[in-house]
């Protein structure tokens, strides 16, 4: 998955770039209106979202797509016991296709 919150990307509306608020709004509205699929998860004392992304998604850099679905802010280290919206890595693609 090529998406990314700070460069121009192929995949990203044809080499258009879509800032870190339009694309946390993108993912937001998906998970609102239904077009993004997402498991939920409690983060566990130790884990990151870096790690979590890692895991789900084969790439720790797009945690700040779990932070968007999950209303929480910019930061990969969060408390334990925050409950996770984790994207499904296919809804995201096609989202940003």
């Amino acid at each position: 998955m090529a998406i990314s919150r700070y460069t121009l990307d192929n995949i990203i509306n044809r080499g258009q770039q879509y800032g870190t608020a339009a694309a946390t709004q993108i993912i937001r509205n998906g998970i609102s209106n239904g077009a993004i699929r997402f498991e939920t998860a409690v983060l566990r004392g130790g884990e990151r979202l870096d790690t979590v992304a890692g895991e789900v998604y084969g790439d720790s850099t797009l945690w700040w797509i779990i932070a968007a679905a999950s209303n929480i802010g910019w930061a990969a280290q969060v408390p334990a016991g925050i409950l996770l919206r984790i994207p499904n890595p296919n809804d995201i693609a096609e989202i940003f296709e």
